[in-house]
């Protein structure tokens, strides 16, 4: 039996890890330094936590399951205690694409991050179309990456990533670098961005007279149908006054060497930041 040492895990994401964790076939040990955190996992999901040394003894895998900016110091922390071969998995591209996890070639890195559920789907369920993050109810895809260790260990990566955040409804394989493309290039630095933006004219539109209830029902209602037509969803298009529309609207609202936030400089800043 596989066994996993979690870190972290009476934390937001990780108390989701613990949960899904609980029914697999691997055996987990739980390491939580706060006692919130391990009250949390006591009173919701009955599991006791025990101490990082005892935790680490022959761990076959070491999930750290904790901030950004923590990763670095608790990487750094128990890299001596883990044997040759051990696998460290971590939930964000951030800190191994910051150089932040310790130089030792025995080590396998296993980079994974959820996708979320998408905005197009098929759940019929209520609880999965309530679940908006993923790990619970709703199907997901994920991305993996295996930044350094053996071929063979992929395997075991993605098995534990498809445990952690299930269901999972595909599983795509790409690089370090090109989740930290993803995110925080793609997913927050441009589309959160964006979203933030539009909820901004959410607002403008309210405070210009229109009702609140029929400017949110106008705007998420356009989104579904836009994103249907844009993102290939259904097949349609734009009548003429819309894409004028788009044609005046993209320059005055982005700038023209918007696309710069992809280059690599900008992404190691942005994760810099981060981290």
């Amino acid at each position: 039996m596989t066994t996993i040492a979690l870190f972290g895990a009476g934390g937001k994401m990780g108390c989701r890890l613990s949960s899904n964790l609980r029914n697999s076939d691997f055996e987990v040990r739980h390491v939580e330094v706060s006692e919130a955190g391990r009250k949390r996992l006591a009173d919701e999901l009955g599991v006791a936590c025990v101490d990082e040394d005892l935790a680490l003894a022959g761990a076959d895998v070491v999930i750290l399951a904790v901030p950004d900016v923590a990763i670095g110091k608790v990487a750094a922390k128990i890299s001596p205690k883990l044997k040759a071969g051990t696998m460290v998995v971590v939930l964000d591209a951030a800190a191994p694409f910051a150089g932040h996890l310790p130089a030792r070639d025995d080590l396998t890195y296993f980079v994974t991050h959820p996708c979320h559920p998408p905005i197009f789907n098929d759940e019929t369920d209520m609880a999965a179309k309530r679940d908006f993050f993923g790990g619970a109810s709703a199907r997901q895809a994920i991305v993996c990456s295996l930044m350094q260790g053996p071929e063979s260990a992929y395997g075991l990566g993605e098995k534990i990533a498809r445990v952690i955040y299930a269901p999972v409804l595909r599983s795509h394989r790409v690089t370090v670098e090109q989740m930290a493309l993803l995110e925080p290039g793609l997913s927050e630095t441009v589309v959160a961005s964006l979203l933030d933006v539009m909820r901004e004219a959410l607002d403008e539109v309210i405070s210009r007279g229109v009702p609140k209830e029929a400017a949110r029902d106008f705007l998420l209602g356009h989104l579904n149908i836009l994103g249907a037509v844009i993102f290939k969803e259904i097949d349609g298009a734009f009548s003429d006054a819309c894409n004028k529309a788009i044609a005046f609207g993209k320059p005055a609202l982005m700038r023209d060497d918007w696309k710069r936030v992809f280059e690599p400089a900008e992404i190691a800043a942005s994760i810099k930041r981060i981290t």
